[in-house]
């Protein structure tokens, strides 16, 4: 596919083949486009603030699904969980899909939390995936739970019409970065220098970025009835005062007993060897068909705050607190340590 291929009144496509993202190139995205929304209608905010989305970073294989994402028929029962990339994606879903369905653990264990919750445009983020994960989508039954780490501009239209319950996640960039690093090398296949994906982020370059964009979007959003923003410190701190405070969003009352019970399958060690929720499955299949057959990662690596102080230089973390201070410039969002 090239760009010549995919023509969109919505969107705009543009190459990126700059030596930095080249130097990203791995089985699962060979190539990169950054896609910009030029149709600005229907405006999420209501802030009275411009509104300029800036491009995101996607897999040049995005070209033929940035539509059919924007065109998704939403309903009004759904249930969004939207991250960046490594922000406790899984860990929210899992939270979220038993808070919504009465504790039901017996399904929960059963059934896989992407079968439970589905993500949407992963078909257009890997190469080598075969499904046609925007219409398995379309096709769940209602009421679904859906994820993406779509950028609010890529996201489809009617969110902002129908507005379903919307459940957002952010977590400090340099978390965020030793977590993505180890997932594109064993999920996606990267095999160049860490040194590279480290600079494609501070500029800006990685898949779905800009990284910082993404979460400031969704402070606007923040007092919206509809969403409820959380951060993986929070999560991380005082896991069961954001019970309380999702159940609230989901108008669930349960026991301090049944709330302790569901604290304690939401740790990281309970979530790491449970079947359901520690994408053993899909991590061997997708290491498999991008070049890391037989190799050893787990999905679940250490989910700690701070763990960037293990795996950073001092240079790399000094460059990162001057990357969050530059593009927080003006708003009133911080990132929690």
């Amino acid at each position: 596919m090239n760009l010549t291929t995919v023509s969109s009144e919505v969107f705009s496509f543009k190459s990126l083949d700059t030596d930095l993202a080249k130097s990203l190139s791995c089985p699962a995205a060979p190539a990169f486009i950054e896609v910009k929304l030029e149709e600005l209608t229907p405006n999420p905010f209501n802030d009275g603030q411009t509104w300029k989305p800036k491009p995101c970073v996607l897999p040049e294989k995005y070209q033929a699904f940035a539509d059919r994402v924007r065109n998704f028929d939403v309903y009004d029962d759904d249930v969004w969980i939207i991250t960046f990339p490594k922000c406790g994606t899984t860990w929210t879903q899992e939270m979220v899909w038993l808070i919504d369905h009465n504790l039901d653990y017996e399904i929960a264990k059963r059934d896989s939390i992407n079968n439970r919750s589905a993500y949407l445009e992963i078909a257009g983020i890997a190469k080598n995936l075969p499904v046609d994960t925007v219409a398995a989508t379309a096709n769940k039954p209602r009421p679904r739970h859906i994820k993406s780490h779509l950028p609010l501009a890529l996201l489809p239209k009617q969110l902002w019409t129908v507005k379903p319950k919307i459940i957002y996640v952010s977590r400090n960039p340099k978390d965020v970065a030793v977590s993505y690093l180890h997932h594109y090398q064993m999920i996606m296949g990267y095999r160049g220098p860490r040194e590279h994906f480290l600079e494609a982020l501070l500029a800006d370059q990685a898949v779905y970025c800009p990284q910082v964009q993404h979460v400031l979007d969704f402070w606007r959003l923040r007092e919206e009835k509809n969403v409820l923003f959380l951060t993986y410190e929070q999560m991380k701190r005082n896991l069961r005062d954001v019970l309380a405070t999702t159940c609230d969003f989901f108008g669930k009352q349960y026991s301090d007993q049944q709330l302790d019970k569901l604290a304690h399958h939401l740790s990281f060690d309970e979530m790491k060897k449970n079947p359901a929720t520690n994408n053993i499955d899909l991590t061997k299949s997708a290491m498999e068909m991008n070049g890391r057959k037989g190799e050893k990662f787990e999905f679940m690596r250490k989910g700690q705050v701070g763990d960037y102080k293990n795996e950073l230089s001092a240079e790399f973390i000094e460059r990162f607190d001057r990357y969050i201070d530059e593009k927080l410039c003006g708003s009133d969002f911080r990132y929690e340590q």
